[in-house]
Protein backbone atom coordinates (compact mmCIF):
# COMPACT_ATOMS: atom_id res chain seq x y z
CA UNK A 1 0.00 0.00 0.00
CA UNK A 2 1.19 3.42 -1.10
CA UNK A 3 1.93 6.13 1.07
CA UNK A 4 -1.49 8.21 0.23
CA UNK A 5 -3.65 4.76 0.65
CA UNK A 6 -2.20 4.37 3.79
CA UNK A 7 -2.78 7.88 4.75
CA UNK A 8 -6.21 7.40 3.42
CA UNK A 9 -6.78 4.37 6.54
CA UNK A 10 -5.73 6.68 9.39
CA UNK A 11 -7.80 9.34 8.20
CA UNK A 12 -10.93 6.56 7.56
CA UNK A 13 -10.05 5.24 11.04
CA UNK A 14 -10.07 8.35 12.41
CA UNK A 15 -13.47 9.17 11.10
CA UNK A 16 -14.64 5.65 12.40
CA UNK A 17 -14.88 7.50 15.62
CA UNK A 18 -16.66 10.52 15.14
CA UNK A 19 -19.69 8.76 13.02
CA UNK A 20 -22.35 6.33 14.17
CA UNK A 21 -21.72 3.22 11.65
CA UNK A 22 -24.11 0.93 10.92
CA UNK A 23 -23.85 -2.57 12.32
CA UNK A 24 -21.67 -5.07 10.07
CA UNK A 25 -22.94 -5.95 6.90
CA UNK A 26 -22.49 -9.48 6.25
CA UNK A 27 -20.28 -10.60 3.45
CA UNK A 28 -22.24 -9.38 -0.13
CA UNK A 29 -24.68 -7.22 1.51
CA UNK A 30 -26.81 -5.18 -0.55
CA UNK A 31 -26.39 -1.67 -0.63
CA UNK A 32 -29.49 -0.29 1.84
CA UNK A 33 -30.65 1.31 -1.50
CA UNK A 34 -32.88 -1.17 -3.55
CA UNK A 35 -31.36 -1.64 -7.01
CA UNK A 36 -33.44 -1.50 -10.18
CA UNK A 37 -32.35 -2.51 -13.91
CA UNK A 38 -29.41 -0.45 -13.33
CA UNK A 39 -27.62 -3.35 -11.23
CA UNK A 40 -28.19 -5.87 -13.72
CA UNK A 41 -26.98 -3.70 -16.76
CA UNK A 42 -23.93 -3.12 -14.66
CA UNK A 43 -23.32 -6.54 -13.29
CA UNK A 44 -23.21 -5.72 -9.62
CA UNK A 45 -24.54 -9.22 -8.11
CA UNK A 46 -21.23 -10.64 -9.60
CA UNK A 47 -19.36 -7.88 -9.01
CA UNK A 48 -20.00 -7.88 -5.03
CA UNK A 49 -19.16 -11.43 -4.87
CA UNK A 50 -15.71 -9.67 -5.36
CA UNK A 51 -15.78 -6.72 -4.12
CA UNK A 52 -18.01 -4.16 -2.14
CA UNK A 53 -15.78 -0.87 -2.24
CA UNK A 54 -14.43 -1.16 1.56
CA UNK A 55 -11.68 1.01 2.63
CA UNK A 56 -12.61 3.62 -0.26
CA UNK A 57 -13.42 6.74 0.08
CA UNK A 58 -15.50 8.35 -2.56
CA UNK A 59 -15.56 12.79 -2.94
CA UNK A 60 -18.65 13.71 -3.95
CA UNK A 61 -18.27 17.11 -5.31
CA UNK A 62 -21.79 18.94 -5.68
CA UNK A 63 -24.80 20.33 -3.39
CA UNK A 64 -24.05 18.49 -0.04
CA UNK A 65 -25.22 15.37 1.27
CA UNK A 66 -27.82 14.71 3.99
CA UNK A 67 -26.02 12.49 6.04
CA UNK A 68 -28.59 11.76 8.50
CA UNK A 69 -30.57 10.05 5.79
CA UNK A 70 -31.57 6.59 6.55
CA UNK A 71 -29.62 5.36 3.92
CA UNK A 72 -26.42 7.66 4.08
CA UNK A 73 -26.31 7.31 7.88
CA UNK A 74 -22.67 6.33 9.12
CA UNK A 75 -20.98 6.94 5.76
CA UNK A 76 -20.48 9.78 5.04
CA UNK A 77 -17.94 12.73 6.60
CA UNK A 78 -18.88 16.29 5.43
CA UNK A 79 -16.24 18.49 4.31
CA UNK A 80 -16.44 22.51 3.55
CA UNK A 81 -19.18 24.65 1.40
CA UNK A 82 -16.99 26.29 -1.01
CA UNK A 83 -20.27 27.47 -2.07
CA UNK A 84 -21.13 29.45 0.92
CA UNK A 85 -24.50 30.73 0.34
CA UNK A 86 -25.80 30.87 3.29
CA UNK A 87 -27.82 27.88 3.16
CA UNK A 88 -27.39 24.80 5.47
CA UNK A 89 -28.30 21.20 5.89
CA UNK A 90 -31.48 21.78 7.25
CA UNK A 91 -32.91 23.76 4.19
CA UNK A 92 -34.96 21.72 1.78
CA UNK A 93 -33.24 23.29 -0.69
CA UNK A 94 -29.49 21.88 0.43
CA UNK A 95 -28.40 19.09 -0.65
CA UNK A 96 -31.27 17.62 -3.22
CA UNK A 97 -28.85 16.69 -6.62
CA UNK A 98 -25.56 15.50 -4.14
CA UNK A 99 -27.94 12.99 -1.83
CA UNK A 100 -28.93 11.51 -4.97
CA UNK A 101 -25.37 11.27 -6.08
CA UNK A 102 -24.18 10.03 -2.81
CA UNK A 103 -26.81 7.28 -2.79
CA UNK A 104 -26.03 6.41 -6.24
CA UNK A 105 -22.38 5.60 -5.49
CA UNK A 106 -22.96 3.36 -2.14
CA UNK A 107 -25.73 1.42 -4.42
CA UNK A 108 -22.49 0.29 -5.92
CA UNK A 109 -20.19 0.30 -3.75
CA UNK A 110 -22.18 -0.18 -0.48
CA UNK A 111 -18.49 -0.33 1.49
CA UNK A 112 -17.04 2.77 0.60
CA UNK A 113 -17.46 6.45 2.12
CA UNK A 114 -18.43 9.55 1.15
CA UNK A 115 -16.58 12.73 1.36
CA UNK A 116 -19.03 15.26 0.61
CA UNK A 117 -18.04 18.70 -0.62
CA UNK A 118 -20.60 21.64 -1.30
CA UNK A 119 -19.30 23.63 -4.69
CA UNK A 120 -22.56 23.99 -6.19
CA UNK A 121 -26.33 24.95 -5.44
CA UNK A 122 -29.13 22.85 -6.41
CA UNK A 123 -31.04 25.90 -7.53
CA UNK A 124 -28.23 27.00 -9.82
CA UNK A 125 -28.17 22.88 -11.44
CA UNK A 126 -29.49 23.16 -15.33
CA UNK A 127 -31.96 21.04 -16.37
CA UNK A 128 -29.07 19.90 -18.70
CA UNK A 129 -27.26 19.20 -15.81
CA UNK A 130 -24.65 22.56 -16.01
CA UNK A 131 -24.01 24.97 -13.03
CA UNK A 132 -23.77 28.54 -13.69
CA UNK A 133 -19.60 29.43 -12.69
CA UNK A 134 -19.50 31.92 -10.53
CA UNK A 135 -16.51 34.98 -10.57
CA UNK A 136 -13.07 34.69 -8.45
CA UNK A 137 -11.41 31.17 -7.59
CA UNK A 138 -13.67 27.93 -8.87
CA UNK A 139 -15.46 26.42 -5.94
CA UNK A 140 -14.54 22.77 -7.80
CA UNK A 141 -10.66 23.77 -8.35
CA UNK A 142 -11.00 24.22 -4.11
CA UNK A 143 -12.93 21.12 -3.84
CA UNK A 144 -10.64 18.89 -5.80
CA UNK A 145 -8.11 20.36 -3.57
CA UNK A 146 -9.50 19.49 -0.43
CA UNK A 147 -10.96 16.10 -1.48
CA UNK A 148 -6.94 15.26 -2.44
CA UNK A 149 -5.47 16.34 0.80
CA UNK A 150 -8.17 14.41 2.11
CA UNK A 151 -7.79 11.09 1.53
CA UNK A 152 -10.48 10.78 -1.33
CA UNK A 153 -9.43 7.81 -3.95
CA UNK A 154 -12.13 8.71 -6.30
CA UNK A 155 -13.23 12.39 -7.28
CA UNK A 156 -17.02 11.84 -8.66
CA UNK A 157 -18.02 15.39 -10.40
CA UNK A 158 -21.95 15.41 -11.73
CA UNK A 159 -21.69 18.65 -13.06
CA UNK A 160 -20.43 21.26 -15.97
CA UNK A 161 -20.85 23.92 -17.65
CA UNK A 162 -23.68 25.18 -19.45
CA UNK A 163 -24.31 25.09 -23.16
CA UNK A 164 -23.35 28.72 -24.43
CA UNK A 165 -20.63 29.90 -22.12
CA UNK A 166 -18.08 26.89 -22.36
CA UNK A 167 -14.88 27.36 -20.99
CA UNK A 168 -11.91 26.02 -19.78
CA UNK A 169 -10.93 27.09 -15.53
CA UNK A 170 -6.92 27.61 -15.52
CA UNK A 171 -7.72 26.62 -12.00
CA UNK A 172 -9.48 23.66 -13.07
CA UNK A 173 -6.81 22.32 -15.41
CA UNK A 174 -4.43 22.78 -12.67
CA UNK A 175 -6.41 20.91 -10.09
CA UNK A 176 -7.32 17.60 -12.61
CA UNK A 177 -3.38 17.75 -12.96
CA UNK A 178 -3.29 17.63 -9.33
CA UNK A 179 -5.41 14.99 -8.67
CA UNK A 180 -4.07 12.59 -11.48
CA UNK A 181 -0.83 13.01 -10.58
CA UNK A 182 -1.76 12.20 -6.49
CA UNK A 183 -2.95 9.19 -7.99
CA UNK A 184 -7.07 10.44 -7.53
CA UNK A 185 -9.08 9.22 -11.01
CA UNK A 186 -11.70 11.69 -11.72
CA UNK A 187 -15.14 11.20 -12.94
CA UNK A 188 -17.60 13.64 -14.46
CA UNK A 189 -21.10 13.79 -16.46
CA UNK A 190 -21.03 14.24 -19.95
CA UNK A 191 -24.02 16.50 -19.60
CA UNK A 192 -27.76 16.31 -20.73
CA UNK A 193 -27.68 18.37 -24.04
CA UNK A 194 -28.00 15.22 -26.29
CA UNK A 195 -26.87 16.71 -30.02
CA UNK A 196 -27.50 20.14 -29.18
CA UNK A 197 -24.84 22.48 -29.17
CA UNK A 198 -22.43 20.09 -28.22
CA UNK A 199 -19.24 21.41 -28.27
CA UNK A 200 -16.83 21.05 -25.51
CA UNK A 201 -18.08 21.28 -21.84
CA UNK A 202 -15.89 21.30 -18.48
CA UNK A 203 -14.78 19.23 -16.49
CA UNK A 204 -15.70 16.14 -18.72
CA UNK A 205 -13.30 17.94 -21.69
CA UNK A 206 -10.28 18.46 -19.34
CA UNK A 207 -7.77 15.93 -20.05
CA UNK A 208 -7.04 13.49 -17.77
CA UNK A 209 -10.75 13.29 -16.60
CA UNK A 210 -12.84 10.49 -17.45
CA UNK A 211 -15.86 11.39 -19.04
CA UNK A 212 -19.35 9.59 -18.50
CA UNK A 213 -22.18 9.49 -20.52
CA UNK A 214 -25.86 7.77 -20.00
CA UNK A 215 -27.49 4.97 -21.21
CA UNK A 216 -31.17 3.70 -21.52
CA UNK A 217 -32.56 0.34 -19.83
CA UNK A 218 -32.11 -1.41 -23.58
CA UNK A 219 -28.25 -0.21 -22.96
CA UNK A 220 -28.40 1.96 -25.85
CA UNK A 221 -27.80 5.95 -25.81
CA UNK A 222 -29.88 7.61 -23.43
CA UNK A 223 -31.29 10.71 -25.76
CA UNK A 224 -30.61 13.60 -23.42
CA UNK A 225 -26.56 12.24 -22.67
CA UNK A 226 -24.81 14.85 -24.70
CA UNK A 227 -22.45 13.86 -27.73
CA UNK A 228 -18.99 13.90 -27.53
CA UNK A 229 -15.94 12.95 -28.65
CA UNK A 230 -14.21 12.44 -25.80
CA UNK A 231 -17.09 10.39 -23.81
CA UNK A 232 -15.04 7.07 -22.60
CA UNK A 233 -17.71 5.31 -20.84
CA UNK A 234 -21.07 4.92 -20.38
CA UNK A 235 -23.48 4.01 -17.28
CA UNK A 236 -27.32 3.46 -16.72
CA UNK A 237 -28.70 7.00 -16.40
CA UNK A 238 -32.68 6.59 -17.15
CA UNK A 239 -35.21 6.11 -13.77
CA UNK A 240 -32.62 5.41 -11.52
CA UNK A 241 -34.00 5.36 -7.72
CA UNK A 242 -32.39 7.54 -5.34
CA UNK A 243 -32.15 8.82 -1.67
CA UNK A 244 -34.03 12.41 -1.31
CA UNK A 245 -32.44 15.16 0.79
CA UNK A 246 -36.04 15.05 2.43
CA UNK A 247 -36.02 11.37 3.16
CA UNK A 248 -37.32 8.71 1.06
CA UNK A 249 -36.32 7.79 -2.35
CA UNK A 250 -36.82 9.15 -5.47
CA UNK A 251 -36.62 8.39 -9.54
CA UNK A 252 -34.13 10.55 -11.11
CA UNK A 253 -32.29 10.35 -15.24
CA UNK A 254 -29.35 11.79 -16.55
CA UNK A 255 -25.61 12.10 -16.89
CA UNK A 256 -25.06 13.00 -13.79
CA UNK A 257 -26.29 9.42 -11.67
CA UNK A 258 -24.77 7.46 -14.54
CA UNK A 259 -21.33 9.19 -13.58
CA UNK A 260 -22.00 8.55 -9.99
CA UNK A 261 -22.84 4.90 -10.47
CA UNK A 262 -19.52 4.68 -12.78
CA UNK A 263 -17.56 6.41 -9.53
CA UNK A 264 -18.98 3.70 -7.62
CA UNK A 265 -17.51 0.86 -10.15
CA UNK A 266 -14.05 2.30 -9.36
CA UNK A 267 -14.79 2.15 -5.68
CA UNK A 268 -15.15 -1.32 -6.50
CA UNK A 269 -12.09 -1.34 -8.23
CA UNK A 270 -9.63 0.28 -6.03
CA UNK A 271 -10.92 -1.56 -3.10
CA UNK A 272 -9.87 -4.57 -5.21
CA UNK A 273 -5.96 -3.13 -5.81
CA UNK A 274 -5.63 -0.14 -4.17
CA UNK A 275 -2.45 0.42 -6.24
CA UNK A 276 -4.32 1.29 -9.33
CA UNK A 277 -3.43 4.49 -11.13
CA UNK A 278 -5.53 6.92 -12.67
CA UNK A 279 -4.21 5.98 -16.55
CA UNK A 280 -4.66 1.87 -15.43
CA UNK A 281 -8.31 3.04 -14.34
CA UNK A 282 -9.31 4.26 -17.45
CA UNK A 283 -7.54 1.58 -19.25
CA UNK A 284 -9.38 -1.30 -17.48
CA UNK A 285 -12.77 0.60 -17.82
CA UNK A 286 -12.58 0.94 -21.71
CA UNK A 287 -11.29 -2.09 -22.19
CA UNK A 288 -13.75 -4.12 -20.10
CA UNK A 289 -16.91 -1.43 -21.03
CA UNK A 290 -19.33 -3.62 -23.26
CA UNK A 291 -18.48 -1.96 -26.84
CA UNK A 292 -20.70 -0.65 -29.46
CA UNK A 293 -20.63 -1.64 -33.23
CA UNK A 294 -16.90 -0.20 -34.12
CA UNK A 295 -15.38 -0.34 -30.53
CA UNK A 296 -16.38 3.15 -29.35
CA UNK A 297 -18.61 6.05 -30.59
CA UNK A 298 -19.36 9.48 -29.59
CA UNK A 299 -22.44 8.30 -28.09
CA UNK A 300 -21.33 5.51 -25.41
CA UNK A 301 -17.80 6.00 -25.58
CA UNK A 302 -15.95 2.61 -25.44
CA UNK A 303 -19.59 1.22 -24.02
CA UNK A 304 -21.40 0.68 -21.41
CA UNK A 305 -19.20 -0.41 -17.99
CA UNK A 306 -19.06 -4.20 -16.72
CA UNK A 307 -18.89 -4.19 -13.56
CA UNK A 308 -17.72 -7.68 -12.65
CA UNK A 309 -14.82 -7.51 -15.61
CA UNK A 310 -13.61 -4.60 -14.53
CA UNK A 311 -13.34 -5.65 -10.89
CA UNK A 312 -11.78 -8.34 -11.95
CA UNK A 313 -9.22 -6.99 -14.45
CA UNK A 314 -8.27 -4.60 -11.83
CA UNK A 315 -6.59 -7.41 -9.68
CA UNK A 316 -3.81 -7.65 -12.29
CA UNK A 317 -3.95 -4.76 -14.33
CA UNK A 318 -1.41 -4.40 -17.31
CA UNK A 319 1.79 -1.91 -15.98
CA UNK A 320 0.91 1.75 -16.31
CA UNK A 321 4.09 3.44 -18.42
CA UNK A 322 2.31 6.58 -18.22
CA UNK A 323 4.80 9.51 -16.93
CA UNK A 324 4.06 13.37 -15.78
CA UNK A 325 6.61 15.29 -18.69
CA UNK A 326 7.55 18.46 -17.91
CA UNK A 327 6.78 20.55 -21.51
CA UNK A 328 10.34 22.01 -22.50
CA UNK A 329 9.11 24.87 -24.67
CA UNK A 330 10.27 22.37 -27.62
CA UNK A 331 8.73 23.57 -31.40
CA UNK A 332 5.95 20.61 -31.35
CA UNK A 333 3.99 19.56 -28.89
CA UNK A 334 4.50 15.69 -29.41
CA UNK A 335 5.37 13.43 -32.13
CA UNK A 336 4.69 11.47 -33.95
CA UNK A 337 1.75 14.50 -34.83
CA UNK A 338 3.97 17.09 -34.93
CA UNK A 339 1.61 19.95 -34.51
CA UNK A 340 3.44 24.11 -33.91
CA UNK A 341 2.88 25.23 -31.28
CA UNK A 342 1.71 28.23 -32.90
CA UNK A 343 -0.54 27.22 -36.02
CA UNK A 344 -2.88 24.58 -36.73
CA UNK A 345 -3.02 22.16 -38.93
CA UNK A 346 -4.28 23.12 -42.52
CA UNK A 347 -8.13 22.46 -42.99
CA UNK A 348 -9.21 19.77 -45.19
CA UNK A 349 -10.26 20.93 -48.58
CA UNK A 350 -13.49 19.90 -48.07
CA UNK A 351 -14.34 21.41 -45.50
CA UNK A 352 -12.51 24.85 -46.72
CA UNK A 353 -14.60 24.96 -49.92
CA UNK A 354 -17.80 24.15 -47.63
CA UNK A 355 -16.90 27.15 -45.75
CA UNK A 356 -16.28 29.22 -48.80
CA UNK A 357 -19.69 28.90 -49.88
CA UNK A 358 -21.59 30.01 -47.01
CA UNK A 359 -19.23 32.49 -47.07
CA UNK A 360 -20.19 33.28 -51.21
CA UNK A 361 -24.06 33.05 -50.36
CA UNK A 362 -23.57 35.52 -47.17
CA UNK A 363 -22.08 37.63 -48.81
CA UNK A 364 -24.63 37.72 -51.90
CA UNK A 365 -27.57 37.79 -49.47
CA UNK A 366 -26.08 41.24 -47.61
CA UNK A 367 -25.86 42.79 -51.27
CA UNK A 368 -29.24 42.10 -51.79
CA UNK A 369 -30.27 43.56 -48.96
CA UNK A 370 -28.20 46.70 -49.07
CA UNK A 371 -29.74 47.00 -53.10
CA UNK A 372 -33.13 46.73 -51.34
CA UNK A 373 -32.48 49.44 -48.85
CA UNK A 374 -31.17 51.77 -51.19
CA UNK A 375 -34.59 50.99 -53.82
CA UNK A 376 -36.54 51.79 -50.67
CA UNK A 377 -35.10 55.00 -50.01
CA UNK A 378 -35.73 56.33 -53.43
CA UNK A 379 -38.99 55.39 -53.77
CA UNK A 380 -39.50 57.14 -50.06
CA UNK A 381 -37.63 60.08 -52.19
CA UNK A 382 -39.72 60.23 -55.16
CA UNK A 383 -43.15 60.31 -52.86
CA UNK A 384 -44.28 56.66 -53.66
CA UNK A 385 -44.96 54.88 -50.34
CA UNK A 386 -46.89 51.11 -49.69
CA UNK A 387 -50.18 50.45 -48.03
CA UNK A 388 -49.77 50.56 -44.36
CA UNK A 389 -50.57 47.06 -42.67
CA UNK A 390 -54.04 46.15 -40.96
CA UNK A 391 -54.07 46.83 -37.39
CA UNK A 392 -52.02 43.81 -35.12
CA UNK A 393 -50.17 42.88 -38.35
CA UNK A 394 -46.55 42.94 -38.45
Amino acid sequence: MNDRRTRTAVVTAALSGLLCTLPTAPAHAASAIPGGWESDALGLSSAHQLDQGEGVIVAVLDSGVVADHPALKGRVTTGPDYFDDGLDWQSPEWGVHGTNMASDVLKVAPKAKILSVRVLNDEEEKGDGSVERRQGTSPVASGVYYAVDHGADVISLSLGTGEVANFADSAEVAVIGYAVSHGVPVLAAAGNSGGRLNETAFPPGYAGVIAVAATNQGGGHAEFSTVHTYNEVAAPGVDITSAKNTGGLESIQGTSPATALASGVVALMLSQNPKLTPAQVRAILTSTARHPQGGGNALLGYGQINAPAAVKAAASPLDDKTVPVKYEGKKHFATPVGTPRTTHPPMEQEVWLTGLGAAGVGLLMLIGGLFLALRGRRRAASGVTGMAPPPGQF
